[in-house]
């Protein structure tokens, strides 16, 4: 008896101890989040490493903030923003950029790309040093006044591929069988389902897609570097840069150096001796300062950020009925004179992608609305973006993917042959089962479904080729789920000017009357430090490395959970690298 009112007393002092833990912990989080707030000096140079992960909008991470495990995320709009504040700012001498391999899409890195340039117009330096400097590095770092690059380092610099991973053969040997809808022969999001490789029109469409984004990359870099275009292309095709002397000795880079040597050139920009500090500001303290500092107008230009999946539920992503509700209040808030769609999204629900175009459309007219495409805007993400006034895209975002399809599995061989478990089934119609995932479908059935499908291709269509003033049958020219490149789907009509988010704020601000007198306002609004930890605490526990889907094939068999309904998506696993 003794013995268990002893372990009965460990057990509540265990529970005690670690309720008053729990309650410590969240002082150590709320006092992290309350740090007094950062304080620009004279002379300072700003510092940007570039590595971790690019968002649209980043909201901090209570246990990064805490523990400092897995990588920085990294909110472009805010790096955006400090950017062209430190353009003005008597304070800020220049900009000392650290490429890490920065995780971001080629249109986001076009984005600091092109507030770098802005930047270096005030005749303030740019400056940037690398151990390592990745192709999608160097895109952003060949603005720079002077690039050193460690003697012991490496340089990327041979081209961009993407590199799609199939599913079917492990379907086959689990006996899954997918049962597909689809309108377009280029809607190639199932094709990793149904196939091993790819098919000739996806093959064309992203060989012409890459062909494209590659042209932009070294059309810019070559106006930075000033080395003729088809120069560097003959240096990425034969893969002449290997070593970093190699870099040196094309143009690529302007010094084979060391970090210290580079401090040494900003310190003599900056009038400092030799052995004095550099005195330097990370860009995230930077951010914090001149929020605090900040100036609110009255006149409010909304910037909805729809990053993500689109989906009719659930806490991440585009939230069909969450957006629709952001882009109500926007329309009803007096102080709110313009909206920005900022969209990057490969799609999702085409049900959820009209709940958020019909709100846009009852907007449309009350008050100017600009979308600014991100890294992507395809297929849910176009639909999102086509009701608005003007549609602004970087000439590498990728866009289009005008399709719809539908998918889902018939698990029934699976769970028969591989774990003994059969079905019988008891119904009042011929049709009251057709959802189900246990037998092939009859073609009766896939002829309704299929039917539904071709519906929705019309609508979306119809739907476009109202928004952009063409015909239908025009616009299923452009259309059978074939993804562009900004450049090209200003060719196709799809885009109204090729531009960054700096422009299409500007263009809201014109519209709006606004130009002298406005402030920039972000939805949906972050959430309070504390509900963040709470949904942390809550969130299941997934197989993740670094922060980030350890698997393909597991992001993948993920992925099939939200496949409900008709899907507008961009084709599954484009990452351009």
């Amino acid at each position: 008896m003794a013995f268990l009112r002893n372990l009965l007393a460990t057990l509540v002092g265990l529970i005690i101890f670690s309720i008053l833990g729990f309650f410590i912990l969240m002082g150590i989080f709320a006092s992290a989040a309350a740090d007094e707030v950062p304080t620009v000096k004279s002379n300072s140079v700003l510092y940007f490493p570039m590595n971790g992960i690019l968002e649209e909008r980043a909201i901090d991470d209570p246990f990064l903030m805490a523990f400092g495990d897995g990588p920085q995320v990294h909110s472009l709009l805010d790096i955006i923003s400090a950017i062209n504040n430190a353009k003005n700012d008597d304070r800020i001498k220049g900009i000392y950029i650290e490429p890490r391999y920065l995780a971001a899409s080629y249109a986001g890195l076009q984005e600091i790309r092109d507030a770098l340039l802005d930047f270096k117009a005030s005749g303030k330096f740019v400056y940037a040093y690398g151990e390592y400097i990745s192709e999608s590095d160097y895109y952003v770092v060949s603005v720079a006044d002077s690039v050193f690059l460690n003697p012991t380092g490496a340089i990327e610099f041979n081209g961009l591929d993407v590199n799609i991973t199939f599913l079917k053969g492990m379907f086959d040997k689990l006996e899954i069988k997918p049962e597909v809808f689809r309108v377009g022969e280029f809607k190639s999001y199932v094709e990793p389902y149904i196939r091993k490789d790819l098919s000739e029109e996806n093959r064309m469409q992203y060989t012409e897609l890459l062909n494209s984004m590659y042209n932009i990359y070294l059309e810019n870099v070559s106006n930075s570097i000033q080395i003729p275009q088809e120069t560097l292309a003959d240096i990425s095709d034969q893969m002449k840069v290997s070593l970093p002397q190699d870099a040196a000795d094309v143009g690529l880079i302007h010094k084979v150096g060391f970090e210290d040597e580079l401090k040494s050139v900003m310190k003599a920009r900056l009038g400092q001796s030799e052995g004095s500090e550099l005195r330097t500001m990370k860009i995230n303290k930077y951010i914090q300062a001149i929020e605090s500092e900040g100036d609110y107008s009255e006149n409010r230009i909304a910037v909805i950020v729809a990053e993500g999946t689109i989906a009719m539920g659930g806490d991440e992503g585009i939230v069909g009925s969450t957006f629709a509700e952001e882009i109500r209040k926007a329309r009803n808030n007096d102080r709110i004179k313009a909206i920005v769609m900022r969209v990057n999204s490969g799609g999702g629900s085409m049900t959820a992608s009209d709940m958020i175009w019909r709100e846009l459309m009852l907007t449309k007219g009350k008050k100017p609305i600009i979308a600014s495409m991100s890294g992507a805007a395809a297929s849910g993400g176009y639909y999102i973006a086509m009701p608005a006034d003007t549609i602004i895209a970087q000439p590498n975002t990728i866009t289009g993917s005008i399709g719809i399809f539908g998918m889902w599995f018939n698990f029934g061989e699976f769970l028969e042959n591989k774990i003994g478990i059969t079905h019988d089934v008891v119904k009042t119609g011929e049709y009251s089962d057709i959802y189900t995932v246990t037998r092939p479908l009859r073609d009766t059935e896939r002829a309704i479904i299929q039917r539904g499908v071709n519906e929705g291709y019309e609508v979306f269509t119809q739907k476009v080729a109202d928004a952009r003033g063409m015909s239908q049958a025009d616009v299923k020219k452009i259309a059978s789920g074939r993804v562009w490149s900004g450049e090209q789907a200003l060719a196709n009509g799809l885009v109204d000017q090729l531009g960054s988010f700096n422009d299409a704020i500007d263009l809201a601000a014109k519209a709006a009357g606004i130009e002298d007198d406005y402030s920039v306002s972000y939805y949906p609004r972050e959430k309070p430090f504390i509900e963040e930890f709470f949904e942390k605490m809550n969130a299941k526990i997934q197989f993740t490395l670094f922060g980030v889907e350890a698997d393909p094939v597991a992001k993948a068999v993920k992925e099939l959970q939200h496949l409900k309904g008709l899907q507008a998506r961009l084709p599954g696993q484009l990452e351009v690298r």
